[in-house]
C-alpha cells in the first residue's frame, strides 16, 4: 500500500461539518436509503435531535485529528500479504485500530470483516472455514474477556489439528490504559490462558516485530501438525503513527514442506503390508487436501486392503468396495497388520473398553498383529491437556505427515509385489467387494425400519436429504456421525474432499452451527450447496450465528436434528441410574429441552433466515427441504426444523 497524502484539517471546521452531517443523516439520510415508495419514520415532534450548542460548540474533550498513517494500517498490509480473505470478530475496543483499518484503509476486502455475536463462534467459523479452504482464517479477539469467550473454540481447533489465526488486542503499557474498564480488559501475559492449547504465540513490541511474528505464526500454523496460533496486537502499537521513512517491510512467506516418513521405516512398513494376509488401513485425519483421497485409494487398491475410516476428515469414498468402516471391530480383531494413518486414538482402535463400576479394557487383536503408525502428532505433544489418548505399543512408528508419506509408501509397496502376490491380492479384493455389497444392502434394509414413524427417524431424515442433493455439488459441513447413527456416512456417496469436514476435535458443544457457517463461507465462492444437519442443543449455545449467516448472505441449508434433548447426557444418566439400581425414569431431568419446546423456525426467522417447522410428519419433510434448497440456491441461508428420534 502506498503512503496516504497528508492534508491539513482545521479541527473546528471538521467538527461543525461532522455535526451538520450527523443531523442531516438523522433527518433525511434514512429516507434516501429507503426503497422507492417507503417513507422514513420521523422523530417525535418537539424532541430536538441535537442542541444548538452541541451542533456548533467546541467540546472540551474533542480528540486531536490526524492524517498520520496508524500502525494498524501496516498490520492490515501484513494480513493482506498472507492472503487472508476474511476476519471473524465480535467488536472490541482493544483492536479498534485494526477494525477501523480493515474497513476503511483496507476497504473491507481481503480481509473482509465477518460480524459475529460471540468470540467462540468467531473461532468456530474460522475452524470450519479452514477445513474447507485448506488455509487459516483470521480472528480478532478482545483482550481478556474476548479470549476467555474464545477459549473453547480454540481448544476444539487445537484437538482437531486445524490452523486458526488469532490476533488478540491488548494494552501492554499501563500508562496508556484508560481508567476503569481498560484495566479489567488488559493483562500482562495475554496468551497465558490458552497457551496449553495453541501451537505458538508472540507479543510483538514494534511493527517490524509484528510483521515477522505474523508471518512466522502463519507458517507455524500451516506446518503439520496444524494448530491455532496467536499474535498479540498491542493497542498503542495499532494506534500510534507508523514510521513514514519507508523502513517497514513485510517478510516473504515460505511454507514448510510437510515432513515425510524415513525411507527405511517406510520400506519396513511396506514389507509388512505386502506380506500380510489380512491387512487393515485405519484412517482418521489422513487426507489434508484434495490430493489425499486419490493417494489413499491408490494405496488401498495396490494392497487390496479394507479401509476403516474413523471420519476425522473426508478420507475415503464411502461407496468404494474397499470401504469397510461398518465392519471395524471384525476387521481389527482378525487383522495381522494394521496401518494407522493420522489416527488420534490408535489404542482405542485396537482395544475394547467397558464403562462399568469397575472400568476394564482388553486388547481385541492377536498378540502377533503388527501395528504401523504414520502421524505428525508424534512431532508435537503437550502434557497438560490429554487429547493425545492412551500410549499405543506399535511396531513401526513413523513420525511424519501421512498424506506426504503416502507416495513413498505406495512406491515401496509396488516394488515389493511379485506377480504371484498381485494375483493373491486381486482375489482378496474380489472377496472384499462382495462383502461390501452385502453390507450396503443390509444398510438399506436397516434404514427402512420406522420409515413412517413420528418423530422422524434419523435414517429417514438422511435419506430425504440425500434424495434432493445427490445431483448437486454438495458439501456436508457438519459432523453428525455420533448423533445420527452414522446414517449420512452410510447412505450418501461421499467421494470429494470438501464433502465432509469431520468433528469438533475437542467435542465442545457450540462448535457445530458456527463451524458450518464458516465452511459454507468457504464453499460460497465455488457455488457449492452447503448442508448442515444441526443438533438442537449445539445451536442453543450460539444461536446468534444464524444472524451472521443472514447478514453476510452465506448460503447454508440447516436441517435441525431436533430430538429436544442433550441425548448423550440422557444416556449417561440412564447408565448411572441402572448402575445404582435406581431406574431410568428420571433421566430426563436436566438433560431435555422441552416444556416449552424450542421453536427453531421462529428463532431463525427472527434473525432473517428462511425457516419452516417444526416438522414431525415425515411426509412433509421432503417438500420442506426442497423449498429451503431453493432459498439457499438464491444465495441465502435457510432452516428446516425437524422433530427427530433420539439417534
Amino acid at each position: 500500500m502506498g503512503k496516504q497524502k497528508r492534508t491539513p484539517i482545521d479541527r473546528r471546521d471538521f467538527l461543525k461539518s461532522a455535526a451538520v452531517t450527523s443531523v442531516a443523516a438523522m433527518v433525511g439520510g434514512e429516507a434516501s436509503a429507503m426503497p422507492t415508495g417507503k417513507v422514513a419514520p420521523t422523530p417525535a415532534s418537539g424532541t430536538p435531535l441535537m442542541s444548538r450548542a452541541a451542533e456548533i460548540g467546541d467540546p472540551s474533550g474533542a480528540e486531536v485529528l490526524t492524517t498520520d498513517r496508524p500502525g494498524s494500517d501496516f498490520m492490515v498490509d501484513v494480513l493482506k500479504s498472507l492472503g487472508m480473505e476474511y476476519v471473524a470478530a465480535n467488536p472490541g475496543s482493544s483492536f479498534r485500530g485494526l477494525h477501523e483499518s480493515v474497513i476503511n484503509y483496507g476497504q473491507n476486502k481481503a480481509p473482509e470483516l465477518i460480524t459475529c455475536c460471540h468470540e467462540e463462534s468467531a473461532v468456530a467459523i474460522a475452524h470450519g472455514y479452514a477445513k474447507i479452504a485448506g488455509k487459516p482464517m483470521a480472528v480478532f479477539a478482545h483482550s481478556t474477556v474476548g479470549l476467555q469467550h474464545a477459549a473453547m473454540g480454540i481448544f476444539n481447533a487445537y484437538c482437531d489439528r486445524v490452523p486458526v489465526y488469532i490476533v488478540l488486542g491488548n494494552t501492554i503499557d499501563e500508562t496508556m490504559r484508560r481508567p476503569g474498564v481498560e484495566w479489567d480488559h488488559s493483562v500482562q501475559d495475554a496468551a497465558a490462558m490458552v497457551r496449553d492449547y495453541i501451537k505458538w504465540d508472540d507479543l510483538p513490541i514494534s511493527l517490524t516485530h509484528f510483521a515477522e511474528s505474523a508471518v512466522r505464526a502463519y507458517k507455524i500454523a500451516m506446518t503439520p501438525p496444524m494448530m491455532p496460533v496467536l499474535v498479540v496486537a498491542d493497542s498503542d502499537l495499532q494506534e500510534r503513527p507508523a514510521p513514514s521513512d519507508g523502513s517497514l517491510r513485510i517478510p516473504k512467506l515460505t511454507l514448510a514442506a510437510p515432513p515425510q516418513g524415513d525411507s527405511a521405516a517406510v520400506n519396513e512398513a511396506a514389507k509388512l503390508l505386502t506380506a500380510a494376509e489380512n491387512p487393515v488401513i485405519v484412517v482418521d485425519r489422513a487426507t489434508r487436501t484434495a490430493e489425499g483421497i486419490p493417494l489413499l485409494i491408490e494405496l488401498a487398491e495396490t494392497l487390496q486392503a479394507p479401509v476403516l475410516d474413523l471420519a476425522g476428515r473426508m478420507n475415503f469414498p464411502t461407496l468404494h468396495p474397499l470401504n469397510h468402516s461398518a465392519r471395524g471391530r471384525e476387521l481389527v480383531s482378525t487383522a495381522d497388520v494394521i496401518l494407522g494413518l493420522e489416527v488420534t486414538d490408535f489404542w482405542g482402535t485396537v482395544h475394547s473398553y467397558r464403562d462399568q463400576l469397575q472400568r476394564t479394557s482388553q486388547s481385541i487383536i492377536d498378540k502377533n498383529t503388527k501395528l504401523i503408525s504414520v502421524t505428525a502428532n508424534d512431532l508435537y505433544v503437550k502434557g497438560n491437556y490429554q487429547d493425545f489418548q492412551r500410549y499405543t505399543e506399535v511396531d513401526v512408528a513413523i513420525a511424519a505427515d501421512a498424506q506426504a508419506t503416502m507416495p513413498s509408501l505406495i512406491e515401496a509397496v509396488k516394488q515389493q509385489l511379485t506377480p504371484d502376490r498381485r494375483q493373491a491380492l486381486e482375489d482378496r479384493g474380489k472377496r472384499l467387494a462382495q462383502t461390501h455389497d452385502e453390507t450396503m444392502e443390509q444398510v438399506r434394509v436397516d434404514a427402512s425400519y420406522g420409515w413412517d414413524a413420528s418423530p422422524i427417524s434419523t435414517a429417514r431424515l438422511s435419506a430425504e436429504l440425500w434424495a434432493q442433493i445427490k445431483g448437486k455439488d454438495w458439501s456436508l459441513v457438519s459432523d453428525v456421525a455420533p448423533g445420527m447413527s452414522n446414517w449420512p456416512l452410510r447412505l450418501w456417496a461421499f467421494d470429494k474432499h470438501y464433502q465432509f469436514i469431520g468433528g469438533a476435535g475437542g467435542y465442545g458443544v457450540g462448535y457445530g452451527a458456527p463451524a458450518a457457517v464458516g465452511a459454507a463461507l468457504a464453499n460460497r465462492q465455488h457455488g457449492r450447496l452447503s448442508v448442515n444437519i444441526q443438533c438442537d442443543g449445539d445451536l442453543m449455545y450460539a444461536p446468534g450465528v444464524l444472524w451472521t449467516a443472514a447478514h453476510h448472505r452465506i448460503p447454508l441449508l440447516n436441517v435441525m436434528h431436533n430430538n429436544r434433548a442433550y441425548h448423550q447426557e440422557v444416556m449417561h444418566l440412564q447408565r448411572m441410574g441402572n448402575r445404582h439400581n435406581r431406574g431410568v425414569d428420571r433421566a430426563w431431568i436436566g438433560t431435555t429441552m422441552n416444556h416449552p419446546d424450542i421453536d427453531f423456525a421462529k428463532l431463525a426467522q427472527s434473525m432473517g433466515v428462511h425457516a419452516e417447522g417444526p416438522i414431525a410428519d415425515p411426509k412433509e419433510l421432503g417438500p420442506a427441504i426442497g423449498r429451503a434448497i431453493e432459498v439457499v440456491e438464491r444465495g441465502e441461508p435457510a432452516l428446516v426444523d425437524v422433530v427427530t428420534q433420539p439417534r
